[in-house]
């Protein structure tokens, strides 16, 4: 409903496609190597070498969907199919970390099978339930309970390849949908595109967290419009302060000081106004103007990235 919404309203979107939405059977069917290369690498992988940095390709095909009711119609859009060597690796690690979990508690239940604890089939059935739940092995588990010539219970195990080999062959496929045309945007360029909604995010973020927009206690639709246009002005402000400060450090320099610990990072509009916030004003007089103090360097260090000369501040008199 929400997409039939947005089409009928001409507006043009980029949203990731549930992963139930898509069966493991269409992923197993691409092959990475027949997929366009993305000329994009994320920010964190910039000044890695070019062989250990995460990549991307994409094949376009449609997505159709289909409505709650029987009387809704389907609707056919594009769909971006993008493979990740990143997404691919971090799926391989967690799949080999339940492996391993999953085996070791299967051992301890093979050792303590027919003891004290696990006496009955039952009881083995019953952990080894527990055990496929939690570790989430359930697919490729093969297990067999057992009993010797006195009747007492043991169990086999192991993890079935063909599975496994199976799951391998989805690790680092994902798919975005879109109403961007195609003429205005290749599959290569809507991943980019979508890639792109961090910094976005990231102000939304202020607008909620630093800026606190929630809660609004006004009463009146105008009210509310017209304190959020004043918000939206004070983020206006908050990320000019922020990209003036990053600009005058240069592409990717980090600064020092602005963290206890002293560690070097990306200045922020909120460590800057938190900073720049505990600048102190001594009062003056009629033959000695008012000054601000400044108690550490690393005020100073901002003030010079911001070219704020506080030195030729006109202050009012009172």
């Amino acid at each position: 409903s929400n997409i039939t919404a947005l089409l009928q309203a001409g507006v043009k979107f980029i949203a990731p496609v549930p992963a139930a939405q898509i069966k493991d059977d269409v992923y197993a069917a691409l092959d990475p190597e027949q997929a366009e290369p993305v000329d994009w690498a994320p920010g964190r992988d910039e000044r890695k070498p070019e062989t250990q940095r995460e990549t991307y390709r994409v094949l376009e095909d449609t997505h159709t969907l289909t409505g709650r009711r029987k009387s809704d119609p389907p609707l056919t859009i594009r769909r971006i199919l993008i493979h990740s060597t990143a997404v691919a690796a971090g799926q391989q690690a967690a799949r080999a970390k339940r492996l391993a979990k999953a085996a070791e508690d299967l051992d301890k239940l093979t050792t303590s099978a027919g003891g004290r604890h696990y006496k009955t089939r039952e009881k083995i059935a019953a952990r080894i339930g527990v055990i496929t739940a939690e570790r989430r092995v359930t697919s490729c588990l093969r297990w067999q309970i057992t009993a010797d010539e006195r009747g007492i219970p043991g169990l086999t195990w192991h993890f079935d390849q063909d599975v496994l080999e199976a799951e391998a062959a989805v690790d680092g496929w994902w798919a975005l949908v879109t109403s961007v045309p195609a003429e205005e945007a290749a599959p290569a360029q809507v991943l980019i595109h979508y890639k792109g909604q961090g910094t976005v995010e990231r102000r939304y973020h202020d607008f909620k967290g630093p800026l606190a927009v929630a809660p609004v206690f006004v009463q009146h639709n105008r009210r509310v419009a017209a304190l959020i246009q004043v918000i939206c002005l004070a983020l206006l402000v908050f990320c000019l302060i922020e990209r003036q400060v990053r600009r005058a450090l240069g592409p990717d320099e980090t600064m020092a000081g602005l963290y206890p610990d002293n560690r070097r990072v990306r200045p922020t509009g909120r460590m800057i106004l938190y900073h720049l916030g505990e600048l102190t004003l001594r009062i003056g007089n009629v033959t000695d103007p008012p000054t601000v103090q400044i108690n550490r360097g690393v005020q100073l260090h901002l003030l010079d990235l911001l070219d704020t000369d506080i030195g030729q501040t006109r202050w009012p008199q009172t």
